[in-house]
């Protein structure tokens, strides 16, 4: 009987870590299929085109937020609470975003839903090491890592599904019903933990109040660089703010006896490079999960469920190497596997950058499929590397500061990858229209057009002169893209301890 109830009670856990993998992906699907239908949601709420991406950016800011958090949360309420009542939160939130009637609920919602989510991230990494003994992590980081990077990439075309299909009130009424179900299985099936309430009285209110406005300067500063500026007034004002509230932050936090977030973990040398892996990742994964649609939809003029279609390649690379990545991971060396990964993204990215004006479906597909493979190399191995060896006190805090790094590395990756794009397509379409003018006629071959044009200022010729040279930043956004990789290389050598045999 006492065997039947121990590995009853493991099948349990199992079937409880898979729901929350579950939640995991519908937080980092939401994103994606969001973003798939701004212009639905604008139109329909009467949203000025301004003010449209805050229904993004104010979910970004509080999962930012909230991902540090989760350790010091795990630790009040246990994973098991924590996990039940962020999914409940989650849930109901999504609702309310359904039923908004204006621009102003709808963001408070997505604020709501986006601290939420947050914390549901963090919380699934922590499990593994939580849950589960040292033999069967592969396995679960290997469920967890195909959760998180399938997210972005199926995220495209479920959203444009939906639209095409349904209203956009369904991109939020499709995690009702997973919602409940995690929900009631979760409490049911995670281990039990004591609570220690008593930490809420003790909170450190300032210290929450600086890391949030170090955090929302930070993203906001990061979404307004590419357009104004990074040296404009505005954009430099916010970077200060960054630098003044993070010191003050990390100097409160150093000092105080329960910090909400134990930052002394950067002192061991593997997780602050798995951090920095994780950084150069976040860069990588989100750059190309934005960096593609923005192509296809701009140069190639596909919609959102064909943009969709044509990414999932992505995706079913990943699936593919995860066992091979799961099954490894418990043989070979991490820092080699990490390695490797890093490598093969950088030569998927750098792929791309070399990709015609006409790259469609068939020039994309190697890159995506070397992309998909490498992304679970340079997902998984780093995560053991940052987080196998660390107590299991520390475990929550440091999975919480791991994922952080690799939304941040999204978001700079993004603004560098809109500073690309905005700073360097005026002036490739300026040289392109120089050449047309001179009477070049390769150039207007190139560019897609029959002969040399007659009017520079003729609709057709602009369009094509635009999407041009916006085909021509976007190889150059590749190419940062495949940098960054290489840098996560060139760190993997560092994650060694020094005293640490080899």
């Amino acid at each position: 009987m006492t065997v039947w109830r121990t590995t009853s009670a493991k099948v349990g856990t199992w079937f409880g870590f898979v729901l929350m993998c579950l939640g995991m992906f519908m937080a980092i699907l939401d994103i994606q299929v969001v973003a798939t239908s701004l212009p639905s949601i604008q139109a329909a709420l009467a949203i000025s085109p301004d003010a449209m991406s805050w229904i993004q950016t104010a979910y970004l800011i509080a999962e930012v937020i909230a991902i540090p958090l989760t350790g010091w949360l795990t630790r009040v309420l246990t994973l098991r609470w924590l996990f039940v009542i962020s999914t409940t939160v989650f849930t109901l939130a999504s609702l309310g975003c359904a039923f908004s009637g204006n621009f102003a609920s709808l963001v408070v919602f997505r604020i709501i839903q986006g601290f939420a989510g947050g914390t549901l991230i963090p919380a699934v990494f922590t499990g593994i090491f939580l849950l589960f003994p040292a033999r069967q992590h592969p396995i679960a980081g290997t469920i967890a890592g195909v959760t998180a990077v399938l997210g972005p990439t199926v995220g495209p075309v479920v959203g444009g599904w939906i639209t095409y299909h349904y209203s956009w009130q369904w991109l939020f009424l499709i995690n009702v019903a997973p919602g409940i179900i995690i929900v009631v299985g979760t409490a049911a099936l995670l281990p039990w933990g004591r609570a220690r309430l008593n930490n809420l009285v003790r909170f450190d209110a300032l210290s929450l109040a600086l890391m949030a406005l170090a955090l929302a300067a930070l993203e906001i500063g990061l979404k307004q660089a590419p357009a104004s500026g990074w040296f404009s007034a505005a954009c430099l004002g916010l970077f200060v703010l960054v630098i003044v509230t993070g010191a003050l932050f990390v100097i409160r936090t150093r000092k105080a006896v329960q910090p909400i977030v134990e930052l002394a973990t950067f002192r061991t040398r593997p997780f602050a490079i798995g951090c920095a892996l994780s950084f150069c990742l976040g860069v990588g994964l989100f750059g190309a999960v934005y960096l593609m649609p923005v192509f296809l939809a701009y140069v190639r003029q596909h919609d959102a469920l064909r943009i969709g279609e044509i990414m999932l390649v992505t995706g079913a690379a990943q699936l593919a190497a995860a066992p091979i990545a799961g099954l490894l991971e418990s043989r070979v060396n991490p820092r080699l596997l990490s390695a490797f990964g890093f490598a093969l993204f950088a030569v998927g990215l750098g792929l791309s950058a070399f990709e015609s004006r006409t790259a469609d479906y068939d020039e994309m597909f190697w890159p995506q499929v070397l992309r998909g493979f490498a992304a679970m190399f340079c997902l998984l191995p780093p995560t053991r590397l940052a987080l196998e060896m660390l107590p299991h006190k520390q475990v929550p805090d440091a999975s919480g500061l791991f994922n952080m790094m690799r939304n941040l590395g999204g978001a700079v990756g993004i603004a560098l990858i809109d500073t690309i794009l905005y700073g360097r397509s005026s002036g490739h379409a300026e040289a392109l229209r120089a050449r047309l003018a001179a009477g070049d006629a390769a150039t207007a071959t190139a560019i897609g057009l029959d002969r040399l044009p007659s009017s520079l200022s003729d609709a057709s010729v602009i369009s094509a002169i635009d999407k041009a040279a916006l085909a021509i930043s976007a190889n150059e956004a590749w190419a940062m893209l495949a940098a960054v990789a290489l840098i996560g290389l060139l760190l993997v050598p560092l994650a060694r301890e020094r005293s640490q045999p080899d």
